[in-house]
């Protein structure tokens, strides 16, 4: 039971990490996606500056918040999964005597 524990835990872990990478991953994309189009349309230096600066200051805010997430994560797994899987057997648990 205890190996089950831990492989649930690892994997619940490892999705979670794939998932917030490829919503970087995303994010990424989706704002250089915006930015590249709308720069088309912008004429004037100041606001093209802004849209630059605010732009690279939200990808990086957000991929380090993502990455000490992770690293957060992979300290205190055992507690983080190991609650929520403690959870969700007692809720399976519940609806399986109704």
């Amino acid at each position: 039971m205890k190996q089950d524990l831990q492989s649930r835990i690892q994997r619940m872990f490892a999705q979670d990490c794939i998932m917030a990478w490829v919503d970087v991953a995303l994010l990424w994309a989706s704002v250089l996606f915006v930015l590249y189009f709308i720069l088309q349309i912008v004429v004037d230096p100041n606001i093209r500056l802004v849209m630059y600066v605010s732009s690279f200051a939200l990808l990086i805010f957000n991929t380090a918040s993502v990455s000490a997430m992770t690293k957060h994560f992979v300290d205190d797994k055992q507690f983080i999964y190991g609650l929520d899987i403690k959870h969700v057997d007692a809720n399976r648990a519940a609806k399986a005597k109704k």
